[in-house]
């Protein structure tokens, strides 16, 4: 069913789909309007689950590893600050291998206080051990939300999971999109039924004490885990394109990729104005494609060496920066081309920091920069685009 609505109804709706036991949630913008939208559904009798308002993003993650633990199908939202309120708490969910499922509104984090957009929250959640999919738009936020599900309670990885979406750019705006089918969805997500739950009558511990004789084989478990989910990752999108018939790639994905000289990498919704730039700059004879990262966590290093293999220039443009180096996904992805044949420069742009505008225009002028780097010789380099003159 195609309707024009606000991302964060979509969300909600999208969330009500797959049937959650218990919902606990703590209002931050600009992700409140999906915990008030499924608040709606509680009380008009569309969603039934507990449904539990808290007192801070941290008591609302906390409430669901008991939940969760205890057999239920959870869900919570957060963003920004919340997410950082939260830092401790990720860890005690993955560590406890509970498959909990989060939309994380990307929001920047102060000082100074912004509530725009930015990426610097859930990249500084890269290493919770929770697996990140980027979505570009709605429908793919939408559509993240089972398929997150399916992966994250599959017994072989048991691994906790956020949905990623840009906040006001996707969160508050109206366009039509295609609602899940509610049968579908129950045909496409089983229940969930995990084998370890905590029950009285056969008593188990949860995050329990463990000495340096153990941790590391916990650790390394995860990790495991965390490895399996990208085949699983892959395996559900295409199920689900095949069941709903809507696909977005799997771990990544590509645009203009045929002859692309240029390669811009990137994720979330600024993937939309980059499409439009390249279709302006391929009129004009500019041979320029993208990757689209959708999988962050586990990160895809042998999809993208094959994405990448016959570029002769590759650009990262991202929203975020790691203070005292450069930013996240830049890093990552030099760290994945550093044990191949690709020897391909790479120059990496923190943009839209704080939700400043990035058009079409920033676009063209990081694609110029991006064609004049294998002739200078540079290998690599990073900035943050555009600083205002008065501060360099």
């Amino acid at each position: 069913m195609m309707k024009v609505v606000e991302g964060s109804y979509a969300i909600a709706d999208a969330v009500r789909c797959c049937s959650p036991d218990v919902v606990s949630v703590y209002p931050i913008t600009p992700q409140t309007h999906i915990v008030e939208h499924l608040s709606e559904f509680v009380a008009d009798g569309k969603l039934d689950c507990g449904y539990i308002n808290v007192d801070s993003e941290f008591s609302s993650l906390s409430s669901l590893i008991g939940a969760s633990a205890a057999g239920a199908r959870t869900y919570t939202s957060t963003t920004s600050q919340g997410l950082a309120l939260m830092f401790e708490v990720l860890y005690n969910v993955s560590g406890m291998r509970l498959p909990i499922v989060m939309t994380t509104v990307n929001r920047a984090l102060s000082a100074p206080l912004s509530i725009w957009n930015d990426q610097q929250d859930a990249l500084g959640a890269r290493d919770s051990g929770w697996i990140q999919i980027y979505a570009e738009n709605v429908q793919e936020a939408i559509d993240l939300t089972p398929q997150l599900y399916k992966i994250s309670e599959d017994p072989k990885i048991l691994t906790p999971s956020m949905s990623c979406m840009d906040g006001f750019i996707l969160t508050h705006v109206y366009e039509p999109v295609e609602f899940l089918d509610e049968e579908k969805v129950r045909e496409f997500l089983p229940p969930f039924r995990p084998e370890y739950v905590l029950d009285p009558k056969n008593p188990k511990t949860f995050g329990a004490f463990t000495d340096p004789s153990w941790f590391t084989e916990f650790k390394y478990l995860q990790h495991q885990a965390m490895q399996r989910s990208l085949e699983k990752i892959e395996e559900v999108s295409k199920e689900f394109e095949e069941v709903f018939g809507r696909g977005y790639g799997g771990l990544i994905d590509t645009y203009a990729m045929e002859d692309a000289e240029i390669v811009l990498v990137t994720m979330g919704s600024i993937i939309g104005t980059i499409k439009e730039a390249i279709d302006e700059l391929r009129s004009e004879g500019v041979k320029v494609g993208l990757v689209k990262i959708r999988c962050y966590r586990p990160f895809p290093a042998e999809a993208l060496k094959k994405a990448l293999k016959d570029a002769n220039v590759i650009a990262v443009i991202e929203k975020d920066v790691s203070m005292g180096y450069e930013s996240a996904l830049l890093t990552d992805l030099k760290g994945a081309l550093y044990n191949s044949s690709i020897r391909t420069p790479i120059i990496g742009f923190a943009v839209g920091l704080g939700g400043r505008d990035v058009g079409i225009k920033h676009i063209r002028s990081m694609v110029e920069k991006a064609s004049k780097v294998k002739d200078a010789g540079i290998e690599s380099e990073f900035e943050i685009f555009e600083v205002k003159p008065e501060c360099l």
